[in-house]
């Protein structure tokens, strides 16, 4: 079994929330990536990535029921996203990670996704 679909069980619902807000708060003042974020709907975009890691770590559909497939290159296909972008995701991400304090146990599979998923956003060179 994939592990990523098991650390909702490791780590819980409330903490990847909590993650997910300590990200949200760093993106909020990024001057590279804040910018691609709605500003009209910054707690809906939380809510949205929360749903989404949440389930891909194995809980709740919530964000399928809502949301259907996730398509995540279709949805940020309208953003240019290159290795500075990539990689200031990740900073921010693995800030947010420390403060929680995701557990060391679980703390590099985690990061291997993220590095993944960020990469795989990725729609220009450079």
């Amino acid at each position: 079994m994939d592990p990523i679909s098991q650390l909702h069980d490791t780590v819980g619902e409330p903490l990847i929330r909590q993650l997910v807000s300590a990200f949200y708060r760093r993106v909020r003042e990024d001057d590279l990536i804040g910018k691609m974020y709605p500003p009209n709907d910054w707690e809906g975009a939380e809510k949205r990535l929360a749903d989404f890691i949440v389930y891909r770590f194995g809980g709740p559909p919530v964000y399928i029921e809502e949301r259907g497939h996730p398509r995540l290159r279709m949805r940020h296909g309208p953003f240019s996203i290159g290795e500075a972008e990539r990689d200031r995701w990740l900073e921010l991400m693995g800030q947010s990670m420390r403060e929680v304090e995701v557990p060391e146990s679980v703390a590099p599979t985690i990061g291997i996704f993220f590095a993944q998923v960020a990469d795989s956003m990725r729609n220009r060179e450079g």
